[in-house]
């Protein structure tokens, strides 16, 4: 097992991308990703090799925003600071003149996994790869699955589910 500190210096930009993505807050984010970490120092000897570890480090990270809301008695954040984060260009092109707020209610109305491969992407900044790490799977399912879901949206098809 590689020492925490290059587990650190190589995961730690993911974890942050992801907790970025769920709570829209960069403090927020900032501190369950140090949270993230001290936790899996503590439980490091529960770590399956057969995973990836930076799959491993989300899960934790994403029980850790679970446990944050549980605690703020809410299951949605309204930070309304989740605004003010620029989508990537090439998805900004893609998305045409929609405005960010009707973006986002759209984005929200998809049906998983689609509606958080997009927030990965578009707001969480995550590459194909670190999103397919993320869900366990491939890098090619996670553009087929953001693609699908960035037609849906310039199609104005919302999932019922």
């Amino acid at each position: 097992m590689r020492d925490m500190e290059s587990i650190y210096k190589e995961h730690a930009q993911t974890v942050y991308k992801f907790l970025l993505a769920q709570t829209h807050s960069a403090d927020l984010a900032e501190e369950l990703t140090q949270e993230t970490f001290y936790q899996a120092v503590r439980s490091i000897d529960r770590f399956d090799a057969n995973c990836k570890m930076s799959v491993w480090l989300c899960q934790i990270a994403k029980h850790l925003w679970y446990q944050h809301l549980r605690r703020q008695k809410r299951e949605i954040p309204s930070d309304d600071d989740a605004f003010e984060l620029p989508l990537p260009s090439a998805e900004e092109e893609s998305m045409g003149d929609i405005g960010r707020l009707e973006l986002l209610k759209l984005v929200h109305s998809l049906g998983e996994p689609a509606r958080e491969v997009v927030y990965l992407r578009a707001f969480g900044g995550l590459s194909f790869r670190e999103i397919g790490d993320v869900f366990g799977k491939s890098e090619n399912w996670a553009r087929v699955t953001f693609y699908r879901g960035k037609e849906r949206l310039k199609g104005g098809v919302i999932d019922e589910t």
